[in-house]
Parts: C-alpha cells; structure tokens; sequence
C-alpha cells in the first residue's frame, strides 16, 4: 500500500510511515524503542524548590510563592510518588511486551525531573535504538496532556544535537481505549456495591468523576480545530463521554435485563487550579461541589479520579486530603477509587496500543468505547494551542 500524503503539512521528527502526516498511519512501521514520558516529580526534600521552578520556567514566580506549593510535597517528605509509579509502569510493560514475544526496549523519560526526556533520549541512542515510539503518561487531550509532550520529544532531540539521527512518533490518546476504561468500571462499581451493602442506595450516592482542571483558553483549543467539541474542547468532551461510559457499563452489570436504573447521578468535576483569580478555569471545583450534595439528598460520595494514571501528587493532596476534608465538613461518607495505576487490564492496553501502531491497525478496526475516538495517530494542525506560549516545535503532528 502506498500511504498518501496529506497537504496541510508535514511532521518533524517522525518515523518514515507517521511523516506523510495522515491521521491514522496506513503502513506497518518498525521500530526499535519505546519512550515512557512523565511529568516527572522530587524524590526529596532539596528537590522540592527546584523541581517547581523547572515546572514554572519562564513565569517569573518567585520561590516565596511556590513555597505556597512545596508543603503539598513536604507533606509527604518532599517526595511525589510519581517516579516510583512510573518505575512500576516501566516493569509492568517490559514484562508485557517480552510475555507477547515483543522485542522492544523500554526508555523513560521525564519533562521535569530526572530522568528527563533527554537522558532517555541519550541512552537510545547510545543503545543503537533510533526509531522511537513515544507513550504520554497522560490519556486526554489538551496542551499539558498531550502537545507539550510532543514539544519535550521536539526539544529533546533539539538539546541532544540527536534531530535527524533519532525519530520519535507518539501514541494515540487512549482516553477511550477498553484498557484504560475497564479498570475504572470494576473499581467505580465495586464501590458502588459496597456502599449499597452499608446502607446507602443510589439516589442517597453522588458520583464526582475528577480531573485537573485547566484555563478554558486551553480548554477551548484542546483537539484539532477542525471538530467542535463544546465548550470545553476535546478535553472536557473527552471526559464527559468516558465518564457517561463507565457509568453505562456500570448499569448493564447491574441491571442485565435493562430494567431499571441502579447507578446514582455522577458528574465531571475539576481540581488543583493554580492560576490567577481573574483568569477563568474549567469549574466545578471538587470541594465546592462536594459541599453542594448535602443539600440536593446525597449522604455518600464516590471520588473518582479519572484524569490520572496513577496516585501522585494531585491525587494524594487534592482528593485525599482537601476533597476527603471537605467531604468530612459536609457530613458525607467519602470513598475515593483507585487510579489504573499498574492494573493488569491497563497494562495490557498499553501494550495493545503499542502492537496496533507497529502493525498499522486499520482506523474501523481500533477499539474505543466512545464516539470520539479512535483518536489520532498523528496529531492535527494546531491542534491543544497555548495561546500564552505560541507554537514551539513539537514531534509527531503535523505543523504548527
């Protein structure tokens, strides 16, 4: 098959097949090493100042003020959890991918703390291994979820000198993929059963289903321009229709039959602003709305945290201290889900997703449990803008 080339631009960086630049590769691709990028976290109590300033680069924010920051981390020793789950992800997939026969190794890299993108980038390289499939520790879309990355692959090769020595391709967001999905069914639904079995029925039960909210700048210009995706942007629809699914998925393992409704209302709710007052950001609040349920028959609440992979700062901070706190205020039973963390059915999917690009999966044929999806192989022009930032350059999308 000869893979046509789309006309609106081409992809900097990218592996022979991704570079056309159609949205969903059409040609097996071959390649040599795969590259888990994080966010990156301290793993210690000197880290904590410098690690926030390389999150905040280029904002002019004093240490003062993200010594406002740093008790999150001091908290818990100065240590964010997220290396250590990433380190677990790393063994996880490595086991998967040598369980199917897939002779790949596994590089990680991180945007803020070591290890960066660059050091794995390096090692790559020095390995022999230059055809690079990147895999985002994030499954939305929006500027920090998805293009930033793409922008840490761009500056890595940039920094590294490695620009047209190594290619770096990214994974599909896998927001709707059944391997990121499913764990939250089981999980959601298992603490649904087990609030029924301590007294409280579906109409005394709230859902709050939680993901880092974002300004609605970046909201608006998550995905690609040429789709209108509300007023939130794909990011927000994206969760909106993940969350409608588990929810669905939920009530047919209740209610086989379909008769009747045994789920409690949910809703999508955000957390761990950080912005200026005056700049608006996606809303409701986890903590406001947690203080609202009382007053509309909610006894019990379900926090759920559907943005996140696993159980880092966000997690550990916002929903299981302030959340947990101001469902306590409120007088509610408070139960918070598991993130997919290193979950055997997550793991599997990423390995899925892996499989599928090396073997060019035909679009028709990519699993997704909602009509957004499958999402794209490469990403579409001007696609997750930070209007604040402009367009850097960045790998595996089609320019700018």
């Amino acid at each position: 098959m000869t893979t046509q080339h789309d006309p609106s631009g081409t992809v900097p960086h990218a592996g022979p097949v991704s570079a056309c630049g159609t949205p969903y590769v059409q040609e097996p691709e071959s390649y040599d090493g795969l590259l888990l990028a994080g966010f990156g976290g301290p793993e210690g109590q000197e880290d904590v100042i410098p690690f926030l300033r390389n999150v905040t680069a280029g904002r002019g924010i004093p240490d003062e003020r993200l010594e406002e920051v740093a008790h999150h981390y001091r908290h818990f020793g100065g240590v964010s959890p997220i290396n250590e789950h990433n380190r677990e992800l790393k063994a996880a997939l490595e086991t998967e991918l040598r369980r199917r026969g897939i002779t790949l190794p596994v590089y990680w890299g991180n945007r803020n703390w070591a290890p960066y993108v660059e050091d794995a980038v390096r090692e790559a390289h020095a390995n022999g291994h230059t055809r690079l499939l990147g895999l985002a520790t994030s499954a939305y879309s929006s500027y920090s979820s998805c293009r930033q990355y793409r922008e840490d692959f761009a500056r890595a090769l940039l920094n590294t000198g490695l620009a047209g020595s190594v290619t770096i391709d990214k994974g599909r967001q896998y927001f709707d993929h059944p391997g990121f999905v499913e764990p939250f069914v089981e999980t959601v639904g298992t603490a649904l059963r087990e609030l029924r079995e301590q007294g409280f029925d579906s109409g005394e039960t709230s859902v709050l289903f939680c993901t880092h909210s974002i300004p609605t700048d970046d909201a608006v210009r998550s995905g690609p321009r040429d789709r209108d995706f509300g007023p939130g942007g794909a990011y927000a629809a994206q969760h909106e229709a993940v969350a409608s699914r588990i929810m669905e998925q939920i009530q047919l393992q209740d209610s086989p039959a379909g008769e009747g409704s045994t789920v409690p209302d949910w809703e999508v709710v955000y957390q761990s602003r950080s912005g200026p007052p005056s700049q608006p950001w996606l809303e409701p609040d986890v903590c406001d709305r947690i203080a609202e349920l009382p007053g509309q028959g909610a006894r019990a609440v379900v926090v759920v945290p559907l943005g996140f992979l696993s159980d880092h700062m966000e997690v550990l901070w916002d929903l299981d201290e302030e959340a947990m706190e101001a469902a306590d205020e409120a007088g509610l039973h408070a139960v918070r889900t598991p993130t997919p963390g290193v979950h055997p059915r997550f793991v599997a999917g990423l390995v899925d997703l892996i499989q599928e690009r090396i073997d060019a999966v035909p679009a028709a044929e990519r699993p997704h449990m909602t009509d957004l999806g499958p999402w794209y192989d490469v990403c579409r022009p001007g696609c997750c803008e930070n209007i604040r930032a402009g367009f850097k350059p960045a790998a595996a999308g089609l320019v700018p």
